[in-house]
């Protein structure tokens, strides 16, 4: 079965053409950064213009990369929620039309169930049941995948996500947007000792966990070292700030694992792709003789690939939309959105 896939829930319009759930046909993505670079953050409005100006183009680009013309695809699907409301109406209305144009299915999917899905492309071996964590610039969630449409959370955030707080701190650091890679690359010549940041426990829930006070801390930070006119050792605050976010996912996915007795476990969305977060989860590995999955760096990110990898299993699992299907901007993981309203 290939699906033509859509992706437009915040900054980047993509598409693909994906086979059976696990093969890339195809996957094109039309990246927005240096528009938003300009505001330090994504502009909802300019995002949303944007998808609608590139939405035909990386669809026809999609389908001429898998040889295709668009009536060999079987079905069609759309990243419905969550994210910016209007950036993900303009890919499922484009989505619910082309399949409506040309009498084909059309899938709604779910974002983060998407980033997962992410993970069956890299790795054909990779059936659920799995244990998950998921860090991404929206969301930060211990996940168990129990079957391919079926998941537990286990744990999340209080506040911000990962990926939100990163994107802060770059702000504060003069780096700019977006944040992930630049603090990232920054911090590979930086001590991961040189500031003591905070590391937060949430009472009675060992799995949940909270950036809010990290970010805080280290805009304070910066902000008094710049009115007694020191200078702050960039390098260093990105490094220490790496290494608390590792501190505060790393261990609570292995309280996870010891919880759910989990043999395999994946990590999933942009904050996947960090450098120190990924030997962090090595480590854990190798601690609790898991198998860990890691995504390629090039499907940590935004894509349409893994939205027609997750809509393949919706389809096996009758999770088929309409013409009517709205956008959603948020909705937890186990929802069905083809039944929420």
């Amino acid at each position: 079965m290939r699906i033509l896939a859509i992706e437009s829930s915040c900054d980047e319009t993509a598409a693909a053409v994906i086979e059976d759930g696990r093969i890339i046909l195809s996957s094109v993505v039309d990246t927005q950064i240096e528009t938003h670079a300009l505001y330090g953050g994504v502009v909802p409005e300019i995002a949303s213009r944007r998808h609608m100006e590139a939405a035909v183009r990386v669809t026809e680009k999609a389908l001429a990369d898998a040889n295709m013309d668009k009536h060999e695809v079987d079905a069609v699907a759309a990243t419905c929620a969550p994210g910016l409301i209007g950036a993900l109406l303009v890919g499922a209305n484009f989505g619910k039309a082309l399949a409506f144009a040309l009498r084909r299915p059309f899938i709604p999917v779910h974002h983060i169930r998407g980033h997962i899905a992410a993970t069956y492309l890299a790795y054909p071996d990779l059936k659920p049941p799995f244990l998950t964590l998921i860090a991404s610039g929206g969301h930060s969630e211990i996940v168990m995948v129990r079957d391919y449409t079926s998941f537990e959370i286990l744990g999340g955030t209080r506040d911000d996500a990962a990926g939100e707080a990163f994107d802060k701190v770059a702000r504060v650091l003069g780096v700019g947007y977006p944040g992930g890679p630049k603090i990232d690359k920054l911090a590979q010549d930086g001590d991961p000792k040189r500031y003591k940041l905070p590391d937060s426990h949430i009472k009675d829930a060992p799995l949940d966990f909270s950036f809010s006070g990290l970010k805080t801390a280290v805009i304070n930070l910066a902000h008094n070292a710049e009115q007694k006119g020191e200078e702050i050792d960039r390098n260093g605050l990105a490094a220490s700030f790496c290494a608390a976010v590792v501190h505060t996912l790393v261990p609570r996915l292995e309280t996870a694992v010891k919880q759910t007795h989990a043999q395999r476990v994946v990590c999933a969305g942009g904050v996947a792709a960090n450098s120190f977060l990924r030997a962090a989860l090595q480590d854990m590995a190798r601690r609790t003789h898991t198998r860990l999955y890691l995504p390629p760096l090039s499907l940590c990110g935004d894509n349409a690939a893994m939205i027609g990898s997750q809509a393949y299993y919706e389809y096996l699992a009758g999770n088929v939309g309409t013409t009517l299907q709205n956008a959603f901007a948020t909705a937890e993981i186990g929802e069905n959105i083809c039944e929420k309203r």
